[in-house]
């Protein structure tokens, strides 16, 4: 049984590093030792020698993959033609110890016999430099060593060392255990560590999901959304990224191939705030600590569209022409230039994804004066920057132009800022507002196209553009007002593809997107449901969470015609889109129990 690549794929992680899991169990991108690292298991990018960790079935002829319960634990099962079955448990341990969070560099593998005689085969070849490099192999007693110039691993096992490195199929009579972390060494039976790992994993994210105010209805589709989110965030820092992977195409062949394994401001707004909604405020405070310190070594705070997770400035965009792509379509893109652009949405992002900080009891430490003074300084930008050409939202590479939702964003952060201003008896509180009023008032003039009766994607345009649907989300008008609700109809006649929703309508730099972009369908149910069309915007979210792969998880993008998932997986913006819509459309715990 083979299968070609597909985003037919689960996630494991713990905050650290993160491991994409195919439907017969093979690891087909893993990057170490960090979320943004070099992949030691790149099959997805460039087949099964761009590095490769499975475990064959002889005779295997099906499959089926399911996430334990309310965990980031992932089982796989497969069966042989003969009716031999194994089943295997992945997981990345992350759980309380020493009262702290513990998330090693490892990735444990528990296989057990289910039914029959089944014979299986272990392929364990790490790769290095994207592809290229390979590790050098030393056999221990019950371990192997594979040794690099960077990063060394080491693999602890139950299993016969021998058939492992000669990659020979052999008779599974007992469970197996597979230990894959740092070259250290394990101080007792990895099949006690691999259990007792196990179960305090498991305890670990099953008491996390408790803590989440979930909504009555799709519980099961907000907690899978809601642990991939916290998958995507880097602990250490605080970091968001905006997705695991690089280089997943938008559409077939269309060379829209990106590095989304960095922490997109705007992205990660989002990300907070759907996390904040279901009550785990955790994600906000590092994520907060970590932009205030990444903005603070800019002159005058002055902000990027994107850092990377250790808040490095730089993430220079380069081609890794050894490997092929996905389904070879590449190229395969490292590093990416959208850093050096001009995004001026990203001073908003930055002032909404703190606002709860200043208000929420539940904080160890709310948000005080000093945040204020750092946020004063952001807003500074927005205020000399509302009316400035920039890239937008969507990051056009050759053209810039006056956003309407880039001037929209700016005017959000100047009027949180007047809140707090006069919240803290600042006395400068009125000229934050009167700043405030005077980008509102120019959004709602030059944004406006009265020939259209729809706000537009530029000022003083005529593009229809899905970021529009935020305007009630920010503040800047109610989604009753009848200009957002003319918007409405001229996003629906231009940019609906089938049910699905596309970004914009005037070609970019490579023509005009031949996908719909998932998170832009969640905004236009959300949009539905605000402006009264509660059933349309129910039934649509119900055809969304349909559009879910095997295990509840979505990527960029999807093909209006076939249904089929493509772009860079899983995607925060998706799987946000899939809480923000659940919670709003969802019948109150009162009215359904």
């Amino acid at each position: 049984m083979n299968a070609d690549p597909s985003l037919d794929l689960a996630v494991i992680g713990n905050c650290s590093i993160a491991s994409l899991i195919d439907r017969l169990g093979r690891h087909v991108f893993t990057c170490l030792p960090r979320l943004d690292g070099d992949p030691v298991f790149c099959r997805l990018l460039g087949g099964e020698a761009a590095g490769e960790y499975s475990l064959e079935l002889a005779g295997c002829v099906r499959s089926t993959q399911q996430y334990l319960r309310n965990t980031a634990i992932v089982e796989t099962r497969l069966e042989a033609a003969d009716g031999a079955a194994v089943r295997i448990l992945d997981f990345c341990p992350r759980f309380r110890q020493f009262e702290r969070n513990f998330r090693p560099t490892m990735i444990v593998r528990i296989v057990e016999r289910v039914a029959g005689r089944p014979r299986v085969r272990v392929r364990l070849q790490p790769r290095l430099h994207y592809g290229t490099g390979g590790y050098t192999v030393r056999r221990g007693s019950h371990h192997a060593r594979y040794i690099a110039d960077a990063f060394d691993l080491r693999l602890t096992t139950s299993a016969s060392l021998d058939y492992i490195l000669e990659e020979r199929f052999f008779p599974l009579e007992h469970s197996l255990t597979l230990v894959l972390g740092p070259d250290e060494s394990i101080a007792e039976s990895v099949e006690r560590l691999a259990a007792r790992f196990l179960d305090s994993t498991a305890e670990y994210w099953r008491d996390w999901v408790r803590t989440l105010a979930v909504p009555f209805e799709w519980q099961e589709a907000v907690i899978r959304a809601a642990i991939t989110l916290k998958l995507c965030s880097y602990e250490d820092t605080g970091a968001i990224v905006a997705a695991l992977t690089t280089s997943i195409p938008e559409a077939p062949a269309s060379a829209r191939n990106w590095d989304y394994r960095y922490c997109w401001l705007r992205d990660s707004l989002f990300t907070v705030k759907a996390l904040n909604r279901l009550g785990a405020t955790r994600t906000m405070e590092s994520y907060l600590r970590f932009i205030i310190n990444a903005a603070a070594g800019a002159e005058g705070y002055a902000l990027q569209p994107l850092y990377g997770i250790s808040g490095e400035t730089q993430v220079e965009e380069r081609e890794i022409a050894t490997l092929p792509g996905y389904r070879g379509m590449g190229p395969v893109r490292v590093g990416n230039a959208a850093w050096r652009q001009s995004q001026n949405d990203a001073y908003g992002a930055v002032v909404l994804s703190s606002m709860q900080a200043f208000f929420d009891e539940r904080l160890r430490q709310k948000a005080g004066i000093d945040t204020l003074r750092s946020l004063t300084a952001i807003g500074e930008h927005a205020w000399a920057l509302h009316d400035q050409p920039d890239a937008g939202i969507w990051e056009f590479r050759t053209r810039n132009e006056v956003h309407t939702f880039s001037a929209a964003m700016c005017w959000a952060a100047l009027d949180r800022l007047a809140h707090l201003h006069a919240h803290f008896g600042e006395a400068d509180a009125q000229t934050w507002r009167t700043r405030a009023d005077t980008v509102r008032a120019r959004v709602l003039e030059r944004g406006w196209n009265a020939k259209l009766d729809s706000f537009v994607d530029v000022f003083d345009g005529d593009g229809a553009d899905a970021s529009l649907l935020l305007l009630p989300e920010i503040g800047l008008l109610p989604a009753t007002d009848p200009r957002f609700l003319g918007t409405l109809r001229l996003i629906e006649q231009r940019l609906k593809r089938g049910e699905f929703l596309a970004r914009y309508d005037r070609a970019d730099d490579f023509g005009a997107p031949k996908v719909a972009f998932n998170l832009c369908t969640f905004w236009y149910i959300n949009a539905l449901a605000a402006a009264g069309r509660q059933d349309e915007a129910r039934e649509l979210f119900v055809s969304m969470l349909a559009r879910c792969n095997h295990v509840g998880l979505l990527s960029e993008d999807i093909d209006p015609a076939s249904g089929e998932l493509w772009g860079n997986f899983p995607q925060t913006y998706s799987m946000v889109g899939i809480i923000n819509s659940a919670m709003r459309l969802s019948q109150p715990w009162e009215s359904a129990l």
